[in-house]
This record gives structure tokens, sequence and C-alpha cells, in this order.
């Protein structure tokens, strides 16, 4: 059986870095660019006509922000999964998209395999994010004093030994590919070991797996 194609939108107003992004994609065989779009106003006509697997989307746009865009998106098209690609990388950008409705963030300077590795990820249930963006999630989510301990009576998610270790790389910032180098194990094991973390752990993304595993001092910070 043929492999599905998933289709994508870009929004991204330079040029130049557009045309590198729209070659990322179309380079993957299981990708297919049904759209772009240089500002706020041309992804909302672009959406009104197609609705993505995946929104592809930078944050500083001449019209508005990304941040609009994703919003919008998650409450039209609720099966479009979200992506930032952008050269915003402080914690308040990070954030604001996460809450928006975000389910990766990578920064743009990224090579065209790594974008569009970072889109399959996401379609196989991830949350991509670059090293960096996991560092100032670390920053904001570490507490200044230790993590509560869970109340007498509250089960702490039980983790197997390998969920525990690809939870730690995880908050570490390592990519689902470097995680699989590390521990011996294929990229697509990393994809399923993930998915029955994030189950445990009652989440939705690798920001919230991060903040749950500092909180709940499943994995100490760094």
């Amino acid at each position: 059986m043929a492999e599905r194609v998933h289709t994508v939108l870009l929004v991204e107003d330079d040029a130049a870095t557009r045309a590198r992004l729209a070659r990322a994609v179309t380079q993957d065989a299981g990708l297919a660019l049904v759209g772009t779009a240089g500002s706020c106003g041309e992804a909302r006509a672009q959406l009104g006509r197609v609705i993505p697997d995946v929104l592809l989307v930078d944050l500083g746009l001449p019209d508005g922000s990304g941040i609009d865009l994703i919003r919008e998106c998650k409450h039209a098209a609720a099966g479009t999964e979200t992506m930032v690609i952008t050269v915003f990388g402080d914690e308040q950008h990070v954030v604001a998209a996460i809450e928006a409705g975000a389910s990766g963030y990578v920064l743009k300077d990224g090579a065209n395999a790594y974008i569009a590795e970072s889109i399959r990820a996401l379609l196989n249930g991830g949350s991509p994010i670059s090293p960096a963006i996991a560092r100032h999630l670390l920053r904001r989510f570490r507490a200044p004093s230790p993590p509560v301990a869970p109340a007498a009576g509250e089960e702490v998610p039980g983790l197997t030994e390998r969920e525990h270790q690809v939870l730690e790389l995880l908050v570490k910032g390592f990519t689902f590919h470097e995680i699989g180098d590390l521990l011996g194990i294929s990229a697509h094991t990393v994809t399923t070991h993930v998915k029955h973390i994030y189950g445990k752990l009652e989440v939705r993304s690798r920001a919230e797996a991060v903040y749950e595993a500092l909180q709940l001092g499943i994995v100490k910070s760094t």
C-alpha cells in the first residue's frame, strides 16, 4: 500500500526563506505543499479553501502574529497540526505559541532534512522542539524550590525503565532520531515510547511532558 501523502500549508513572509522551506517540504515524498502565504491575510484566504494536515507558520508576519493564526486554525480545523518555524526562540514567544495550540516549535535555520523530519515527527504524534527552545522551556518551568512531592495516595505515573530514559532525553531537548541513536533503538520505537509516556502523564505535547516530569520530580532538571 502506498504511503499516505500529508498536506502542508506554509506561512512565511520572507520570499527566500519561504522558497527554502517549500523545498524542504516538497523534497519529502510523504509531504505535499498545498499552498504558501506571506501574511496572515493570505494564510486566512488559503485556509478558507483548504484544510491542511499541517500548518507550518512563522510568528513575525507583516500584518499580524502567527500565534493568532495558530489559535484560529485550531478553532476552525481541529484536525490540523500546527508547527511554528521561526527565529523567535525567546521564552515569551515559545510559551504563547504552545498555549495557542502549537504542537511543535523549531528554528528556521535548521537543515531541510531536519525540517521535514520535524513535520513527520509531528504527524506521528510527537511534538518536535529545537533543543535551544527546549532549554527555554526548562528555564520557565524550573521551580525555585524542589518539586512538590505527590500528596498521600496520589500515584506517580509508572514509567518503564526505557520510558524513563526516553523522557530524560526529551527533557534535554534531543530529537527522536538522536534519542534513538543514543539508546540504540529506531526513531519509530522512540515515537511509540513517547506516545506511552504522554498517555501515562496525561499530556498531549512535549512541552507538557517536560513540565509534568519536572513538577512530579520524575526527571531532575540539568
